[in-house]
């Protein structure tokens, strides 16, 4: 159960992405990392992607893994997607190089591949970038997915409409009795917003059936310091201080520095949450085309995953 694998403290959740629907990207990447030591994999709730997961799973021989799928609320940087005018585009490449998922080619979106973290919006000289939201209809998305079987539903209540936040949440709690996660940041809370947040969000929950995912700093480990994992572990904080009967998760800036530094703040934690520097560490390996026919591609992933698996595992 889940459940078991969070009362270790030593849970490492691979974040695929809520916004990432590259089913071939998702395969490989929760394929490298089942066979490092992952056992818990967040995946945009996408019926072709959780199958995607599956199928990584069955391949690496991986029997005793969860599967968690991300939903959020409109204007979340989780499920927004970029666009572009190109009215003001002069198609100088810029966005292209700084798009840590390849989604922008020759100043074309490949939709199915952003994950909305707003990076090349920042390089953007001519203000040519913009986001749309994608948020998906509960009612449409979960039910097939619930029905054919997952292990927690992770919702980003992020930003300050709490009356979305309140519905969206009611309905997730009425048709999955499951462990439930909530992704959620200091952004646009004060840190005591966070706090009456998440109070107000687990009051009517058994203790210890939800998660409660500190999201530092949404999409910000790229790199691996203490810096990008600082605000993670201070987020956290804000919540191992209240003492809350729920499973503390650290996100949003993490890396291989995160378990180190949390240690250092003497903070209570069941797992680590890692996307961007847990996908970026081995880009370059997976994207190969003879990935699934060259050992050592998978040997090379390998090398860069294992050990951030076990700085969170061991």
């Amino acid at each position: 159960m889940l459940k078991e694998l969070l009362d270790t403290n030593h849970c490492f959740k691979l974040v695929c992405g809520a916004g990432n629907e590259d089913i071939e990207e998702i395969k490989r990447l929760v394929y490298v990392y089942a066979v490092a030591g992952c056992r818990f994999f967040d995946l945009s709730a996408n019926e072709e992607v959780i199958q995607a997961a599956r199928d990584a799973l069955e391949l690496a021989k991986v029997y005793d893994a969860y599967l968690c799928v991300s939903v959020g609320i409109k204007n979340d940087p989780h499920v927004k997607k970029a666009v572009i005018d190109y009215d003001r585009c002069v198609n100088c490449g810029a966005c292209e190089e700084v798009c840590p998922q390849g989604a922008i080619h020759y100043a074309k979106v490949k939709k199915y591949k952003c994950i909305g973290c707003g990076k090349c919006w920042k390089v953007c000289s001519r203000a040519a970038i913009s986001y749309i939201s994608e948020e998906k209809n509960l009612s449409e998305v979960l039910p097939p997915i619930v029905d054919k079987g997952i292990d927690c539903i992770e919702f980003h209540a992020m930003g300050n409409n709490t009356d979305e936040i309140s519905k969206k949440w009611k309905y997730i709690n009425d048709n999955f009795e499951g462990i439930l996660s909530i992704c959620t940041s200091r952004g646009k809370l004060s840190d005591e917003g966070l706090v009456n947040r998440i109070k107000e969000m687990i009051k009517d929950r058994k203790p210890y059936t939800t998660i409660i995912q500190a999201d530092g700093f949404p999409m910000s480990g790229g790199d691996d310091n203490y810096k990008s994992t600082l605000q993670a572990v201070a987020t956290a904080e804000i919540v191992h201080n209240e003492k809350l009967p729920v499973y503390l998760m650290l996100s949003g800036g993490t890396n291989a520095k995160t378990t180190e530094l949390a240690k250092m703040c003497e903070i209570s934690y069941c797992g680590v949450a890692v996307g961007s520097y847990a996908r970026k560490i081995v880009k370059r390996f997976i994207e190969a085309d003879d990935f699934w026919t060259n050992p050592n591609r998978l040997n090379r992933a390998l090398d860069m995953a294992k050990p951030l698996v076990d700085s969170v595992i061991l």
